[in-house]
């Protein structure tokens, strides 16, 4: 009998690699209750996993109606409207909308902002203590960094990024079914405002990706108005939250054994294996949306019905003992890194060059700028949000520091947080 965890408890998201261990000691497919969603199965293994995502015919998106797997019988039609994107889309319309963005991410070369996110990221942690100390390293730093960026990327105008921080803050609220409804009037504000910026974009056009978006549009793209709108927020919201608990659960990681800082300020070209063990480690985004079975199955020796719920664990993916050595524990210098942060398969993240490089800004940009950075507060005391499905810092109080330790140099073998 798989032990029933609660995904959005303190004990759970402090120290995932126990709750997990726990989970797969069950099987590698379990049934379980999942907030919001009810009755599924999850993976707990890194193969059972990406057998799911790339097996789009028989793990599919969408149920036999057409109908989004993951929404239920009493969400409102404006989720449903936001939620068809092609994130929950299987072929063709997948492809065809992948295809619409795709072109447009070509056209607005990511790697070339680097330097203009690190600029962004220098400003911010100049501005860190601005308003006193201890400062709050999520709403300070983490937030605002990927909201300021994508916006910039999607051509949003920067007067209107508090209220994107606004909506995002909200969007970390979510729950339960209570905190749900309470969100609808913000979907419905956010929706109406995309909906204008785009019409600003039809008529104006402009320099950033929701102009492109609109010119891919215009140039005969296979794109509705609702998808359109959709496509937009996705990248806004995507773009932003998922980076933000990337880059404060790096931060945290590293406050809390100085040991790693020190290891990775005395030689940044670490940094790049540093980032990918992180996106392991931290998991960000801990679920797939789900999937629902197109027929009777066998996955990883569990036998499942036609009509099922399946929701792939990418954060059981990556601490499988499997395919990671010491999987529970933080290794800097972890070489092959197969994480599964991103997904695989049809669905592998859109935005997975530019959370890399906006990790790698922040943590240099913070670091150069605050050397002896230190934890405002006992690890103890940091707690994260009761999302389902994200593992995100509440509150992560800093201080400039001065008491630091001497470094301890490069280590022989690799660094492990203890």
């Amino acid at each position: 009998m798989a032990p029933r965890l609660d995904f959005t408890s303190e004990a759970f998201f402090r120290d995932p690699p126990a709750a997990i261990a726990a989970l797969r000691a069950s099987g590698p497919v379990v049934a379980t209750r999942f907030p919001l969603v009810g009755d599924v199965w999850i993976t707990t293994t890194h193969d059972a996993t990406a057998e799911v995502l790339k097996d789009g015919t028989t793990f599919t998106l969408r149920k036999e109606d057409g109908k989004v797997a993951g929404l239920r019988w009493w969400m409102p039609k404006l989720v449903t409207t936001i939620a068809n994107n092609m994130l929950t889309m299987d072929e063709p319309d997948h492809t065809r909308l992948r295809s619409i963005v795709d072109e447009a991410f070509r056209r607005r070369a990511i790697v070339a902002m680097e330097p203009r996110i690190r600029a962004i990221a220098d400003g911010l942690a100049n501005d860190l203590f601005a308003d006193g100390s201890p400062a709050d390293l999520v709403q300070c730093y983490a937030r605002i960094l990927p909201v300021s960026v994508i916006c910039e990327l999607l051509g949003l105008p920067a007067a209107d990024r508090p209220r994107f921080v606004a909506w995002a803050n909200k969007m970390s609220s979510l729950t339960n079914v209570v905190s749900f409804f309470r969100l609808l009037f913000a979907f419905r504000k956010m929706r109406a405002y995309l909906e204008r910026q785009l019409q600003i974009a039809r008529v104006r056009g402009g320099e950033g990706l929701i102009a492109e978006l609109v010119q891919v549009e215009l140039e005969g793209g296979q794109i509705t108005p609702d998808e359109m709108v959709s496509m937009v927020f996705l990248l806004l919201a995507a773009g932003s939250e998922t980076t933000t608990h990337l880059i404060s659960g790096s931060v945290y990681e590293l406050l809390r054994n100085p040991a790693l800082r020190d290891w990775l300020e005395e030689d940044w070209s670490r940094i790049s294996l540093a980032v990918e063990e992180f996106l392991r480690f931290v998991s960000p985004v801990q679920f797939s949306k789900p999937r629902y079975l197109r027929r009777d199955v066998e996955l990883a020796g569990v036998r499942l019905k036609k009509g099922d719920r399946v929701m792939v664990m990418l954060a059981a993916a990556n601490m499988d003992p499997a395919v990671h050595d010491r999987s529970e524990r933080l290794d800097l210098t972890r070489k092959p890194n197969r994480h599964m942060s991103f997904g695989t398969g049809i669905h592998f993240c859109l935005g997975h060059q530019l959370a890399r490089i906006e990790a790698t800004c922040a943590l240099q940009a913070l670091l150069a700028r605050w050397p002896k950075l230190e934890l405002a507060v006992d690890p103890a005391q940091i707690h994260w949000r009761k999302r389902p499905g994200m593992r995100a810092i509440a509150r992560l109080p800093v201080v400039a520091g001065g008491n630091r330790r001497p470094s301890r140099g490069a280590a022989a073998e690799p660094l492990l947080a203890d």
